[in-house]
């Protein structure tokens, strides 16, 4: 398959009309749409944006790849789109964006449409090329200059065969030229991987350099380095967006930059891993390999609020599977006693005292009994790689026993984390022929030893403050219940998936535990419901002020019901983005005011997540429903109001 199999003519605009990101993406999509590549606009262009808010695909020097591959796409496409005045598509350059390749990949894409999209990929770093397509007036045009430089590039392959002995022969040459190697990597996989591995190859060939680049796309992983590449190499460059296997390079000078700069500066990260300037990789017996590969290159390093927030955030992320699904099972074995009846002497017994009952209490407490370990352990890994493991899942069990609940736990993660970290720099002076017993003997050993006695400690404090804590919930009512509604409601709306929304999320699902026995969180009550009006409320202001929307953000506005109802904050985002100094304060005005009923009226609520689909658990179902619609209603026409109309 070659490139102008998926550059068809029909998917081609010449002339964008657009002069904003947003429209721009809009404008390319809905031509997806129309000539039948893609079957669902929204959906395709939540995996657009959702590329983008990782770091922006207009990558300098007027070319932008913005791309997406889902189950919306029917077959794969790339559309190709030339903007004669330039669009503000916030290019890492700063500057003016003037071609496009949207890249629409069906989500089982095989090798072949793989292996083609890696190939434009590729052309886009030739300067001669990138003029010829500038040029283009025509979809005949762009299709010729594909066609000539695929061409070209079928010559140079075969001359370059033909020479391949010979260069193997001018082994003394090349011996003497400096030799490194790269990785590149981004989340799809599909365009910045490919074009930073041509980058840097052309830049070494400049410079005389011999390099080996491995690329982690769609397709695997592909030309991987063997032991023997790396320990030749005098350098690595580590162009990616995503985790790539960094033990491998211990010892080595390594420069770890986001995959564009393999793309814009690849002269820069070559000349920086072969100065000796280059932080040294220690491998994940000597440091976390995950905190190193995010801050290995100089002056890149993480800030302490961002460090901590990946940490436990790491924990968090694996915990709530286990809270969610162990919290809705035993949620179900109260309910499952209340249908089939426990008499009034018995009450104490009530998720237990039915055999039914009983089996989904049992279920699920197993799972609820990780939640502290697992929060623990995960943070003490994302720290300290994992001889963090040992630590932390110890430290949560510990805190678990102790009655230092969920802060001792999330305390009990750090200091897991840390400990093994201090070990690493006492145990660095051993002899090399330890190494290995380190991890599997003196790391878990040690570790588990000296975090067992402080977490011993630690509980003392942290149950009294637990212990606390679960006395003001569980006694939590009136004026006092309807603020700490409203402000965590707030919160869940300010960012719609950030810092703070997740932080009202990691409170309340963290009260669950000491209030199910009494039909379950007030807290977590209001957490959910505040959470659920931002997508419910750009559904009322679509329905209600469709002059100030776009046809397209008017549909959208119909899937953010589903989302709103399914507890997916996160559904409002485009439209946040969009415009946040309006939609922002309404959102928060609307949650503030469902979290405010919702904590005045004492409802509560027994299970984490789920929207709608939990509404069996919540213990006035009814008002509850009520308030979520009042906030979202409330919140929708304030920010129709705040809106202006669409010229």
């Amino acid at each position: 398959m070659n490139i102008n199999d998926l550059l068809i003519k029909e998917a081609m605009i010449m002339d964008l009309q657009a002069t904003e990101k947003k429209a721009a993406i809009d404008e390319m999509v809905q031509k997806l749409y129309d000539v039948g590549r893609i079957t669902d606009i929204d959906q395709f262009k939540d995996g657009i944006l959702a590329r983008e808010e990782q770091t922006s695909t207009g990558l300098g020097d007027g070319i932008a790849m913005p791309h997406a591959k889902n189950d919306a796409v029917k077959e794969a496409t790339v559309l190709f789109a030339k903007s004669k005045q330039g669009v503000d598509y916030e290019a890492l350059d700063g500057q003016p964006t003037y071609l496009f390749f949207m890249i629409a990949a069906p989500e089982g894409a095989d090798d072949t449409h793989l292996q083609a999209l890696a190939a434009l990929s590729r052309q886009l770093v030739n300067q001669d090329f990138v003029e010829e397509l500038n040029n283009a007036q025509t979809p005949d045009d762009v299709q010729a200059a594909f066609a000539q430089v695929e061409q070209d590039d079928d010559e140079e392959q075969e001359e370059q065969t033909d020479q391949s002995s010979a260069e193997k022969t001018e082994s003394t040459d090349s011996a003497d030229r400096p030799f490194i190697v790269a990785v590149t990597a981004c989340p799809t996989g599909i365009a910045h991987t490919y074009m930073a591995e041509d980058s840097l190859k052309n830049q070494a060939k400049d410079m005389g350099i011999d390099i080996k680049v491995e690329t982690n796309g769609s397709e695997g992983v592909k030309h991987r380095l063997t032991s023997d590449d790396i320990a030749r190499a005098s350098g690595v460059v580590i162009a990616a967006d995503t985790n790539v296997e960094m033990n491998r390079f211990g010892g080595k000078p390594v420069v770890s930059r986001p995959v564009s700069d393999g793309i814009r500066r690849p002269e820069e990260l070559i000349n920086n891993a072969l100065s000796g300037n280059a932080s040294i990789y220690q491998s994940s017996e000597e440091q976390s390999s995950q905190s190193q590969s995010q801050s290995s290159s100089e002056g890149e390093k993480q800030s302490v609020g961002q460090k901590i927030y990946k940490d436990l955030m790491n924990g968090v992320s694996h915990m709530l599977p286990f809270v969610v699904a162990g919290g809705i099972m035993m949620a179900l074995s109260f309910m499952i006693d209340q249908w089939m009846g426990v008499p009034q002497d018995a009450l104490d017994q009530l998720g237990n005292y039915n055999q039914v009952a009983d089996w989904f209490n049992q279920i699920g407490n197993a799972a609820f009994g990780f939640m502290l370990p697992v929060l623990a352990g995960f943070i003490a890994m994302s720290i300290s790689d994992r001889p963090g493991l040992v630590t932390g899942f110890a430290a949560g069990a510990i805190a678990e026993q102790g009655g230092a609940g969920f802060i001792g736990a999330l305390i009990g993660g750090f200091v897991g984390g840390y400990v093994v970290e201090f070990l690493r720099k006492i145990l660095k002076g051993l002899p090399q022929s330890l190494d290995g017993i380190k991890t599997i003997l003196f790391f878990p050993f040690f570790g588990l030893l000296i975090t067992g006695f402080l977490m011993l400690l630690i509980n003392v404090p942290m149950k009294v403050i637990n212990d606390g804590l679960n006395s003001f919930l569980l006694n939590l009512s009136g004026a006092n219940a309807a603020l700490l509604g409203a402000l965590l409601a707030g919160m869940m709306a300010i960012d719609l998936g950030g810092p703070f929304n997740k932080a009202a999320y990691v409170f309340g699902t963290g009260t669950i535990a000491a209030t199910i026995a009494q039909g379950g969180s007030l807290v977590m009550a209001a957490v959910m419901s505040g959470g659920m009006v931002p997508p419910l409320a750009i559904f009322v202001a679509t329905r209600l002020f469709k002059n100030k929307f776009t046809e397209q953000e008017n549909q959208a506005g119909l899937t953010n019901v589903i989302m709103g109802a399914s507890f997916v904050t996160e559904g409002a985002i485009p439209f946040t983005a969009a415009d946040p100094l309006r939609a922002i304060p309404s959102f928060v005005v609307g949650s503030a005011i469902t979290g405010g009923l919702v904590g005045a009226m004492g409802i509560r609520l027994m299970a984490p997540h789920g929207g709608i689909f939990v509404i069996a658990l919540v213990s006035q179902p009814l008002w509850y429903i009520l308030f979520v619609i009042i906030g979202a209603i409330i919140a929708g026409v304030m920010l129709g109001l705040l809106k202006k109309p669409i010229k």
